[in-house]
C-alpha cells in the first residue's frame, strides 16, 4: 500500500514507518522538524528509512502546505504529528499546540473527506483522561483533560470522530498511555533518567514517585496502528503496555536493569502531571487482538542499550 506517516521524523512515527516498510508497503513520510528538541535527534532515527526506496521524505507544515498530493492514490494515513509535551503547553506556547494539534488535524481530515483513504488513523494520548480517579481508564470513561495538551489532543480526537460520523471517514483514534523504548524524546522521563544514569548524576524525580503509569513499549505502539488497517476497524481504542506501577517501582526496575544504585533528587510536582493511569484494553483486545508483548524490564533493557550507543550521545 501507499501509506503517509506524518511525524514521520519522531519517536513513534519513524519507529512505525520502518515497520511499514518491512512489511512491503510505500512510506511517505512527513516532517515539519519543529524545534521542540534538536533537529539532529530526528535525523538520526530516519537513517534507516533513508536506505530504502520505498521511503519518500517531505518537509512540510501540515498547517500550511497544500495536502492534495499526499491524499490522492494513498490508501491509509498514519498521523503522529503533534506538538508534544504536558509540561510546555501552557502559556503563551498553547497557540502552537492549537495550531499544530488541532488545525493541523482538521486540515488532514478536509483533504481526506471524499477521497479514496481507506483508513485514517490518529495518534491520541491517555492524557484526554485528565487527572481521574475511575480507573482503569475505559473509552467509555468521561474525559477530563489536565493539561492544554491534553485539551489539544482530545480537541483533535473529537475531529476524527466528527468526520468519521459526518462524513463516513473511516478512522481510529488510539490512545497512547506512557510510550517508552529507543528513540525516545530526550524531554521525557526514561530518556532522562537513562541519560543522569549514564553520566552518574543524580535523578530528578518530580514529587515522590508514588504516582503510577501504564508504561507501553514502542514496538507495542507500532503493532497497534498495523492492527488498525484491518477490515472493519473503526473507532477510539485505549494502548496500553500492561506493565502499571508506580514511579519508584519503575526505577527500582531500572535499577536492576542498569546494574547500578540510582541517586534521586525530588523536587516538587509539575502543573498538569496527572496522579494514575491505567488503561483497559479490553477493546483493543477484542476488536483489533492487541496484547502487549514487551515487559518493562524488558523495554528499559533495550532503552538503555540504545542511549547507551556513543555515536548518539554524540551526536546529541
Amino acid at each position: 500500500m501507499r501509506i503517509v506517516v506524518t511525524g514521520v521524523a519522531g519517536f513513534i512515527g519513524s519507529t512505525l514507518a520502518e515497520r511499514l516498510i518491512r512489511d512491503g508497503h510505500h512510506v511517505i513520510g512527513i516532517d515539519a522538524f519543529t524545534d521542540y528538541y534538536p533537529r539532529a535527534i530526528k535525523e538520526a532515527n530516519l537513517t534507516t528509512l533513508r536506505t530504502s526506496p520505498r521511503f519518500e521524505l517531505v518537509e512540510a507544515d501540515l498547517s500550511e502546505v497544500d495536502l492534495a498530493p499526499f491524499v490522492d492514490g494513498t490508501d491509509a494515513i498514519f498521523h503522529q504529528a503533534a506538538q508534544a509535551g504536558v509540561r510546555a503547553s501552557w502559556g503563551a506556547s498553547f497557540e502552537v499546540y492549537t495550531r499544530w494539534n488541532i488545525l493541523a488535524t482538521q486540515r488532514l481530515l478536509e483533504a481526506v473527506k471524499g477521497s479514496q483513504v481507506r483508513r485514517f488513523v490518529y495518534a491520541s494520548s491517555s492524557s484526554v483522561y485528565g487527572d481521574t480517579t475511575d480507573l482503569p481508564m475505559r473509552e467509555t470513561s468521561r474525559p477530563m483533560p489536565f493539561s492544554p495538551y491534553g485539551v489539544t489532543k482530545l480537541a483533535a480526537e473529537h475531529l476524527v470522530e466528527l468526520y468519521r460520523h459526518n462524513f463516513g471517514v473511516s478512522t481510529v483514534s488510539l490512545r497512547y498511555f506512557t510510550v517508552y523504548g529507543p528513540r525516545q524524546r530526550p524531554d521525557m522521563a526514561f530518556h532522562k533518567f537513562m541519560r543522569a544514569l549514564i553520566a552518574d548524576q543524580p535523578l530528578t524525580v518530580f514529587g515522590e514517585g508514588n504516582q503510577t503509569r501504564d508504561f507501553t513499549f514502542v514496538d507495542d505502539i507500532v503493532e497497534a496502528n498495523v492492527l488498525s488497517l484491518a477490515d472493519g476497524v473503526e473507532g477510539v481504542y485505549n494502548i496500553g503496555g500492561g506493565s502499571r506501577v508506580t514511579l519508584k517501582e519503575a526505577l527500582e526496575t531500572l535499577g536492576r536493569v542498569s546494574g547500578k544504585k540510582l541517586r534521586l533528587d525530588n523536587i516538587e510536582e509539575q502543573a498538569g502531571d496527572v496522579k494514575h493511569t491505567s488503561a483497559d484494553t479490553s477493546r483493543a483486545r477484542e476488536k483489533l487482538g492487541y496484547a502487549p508483548r514487551v515487559t518493562l524490564e524488558e523495554g528499559l533493557a533495550r532503552e538503555l542499550a540504545w542511549l547507551s550507543n556513543a555515536a548518539y550521545l554524540r551526536a546529541t
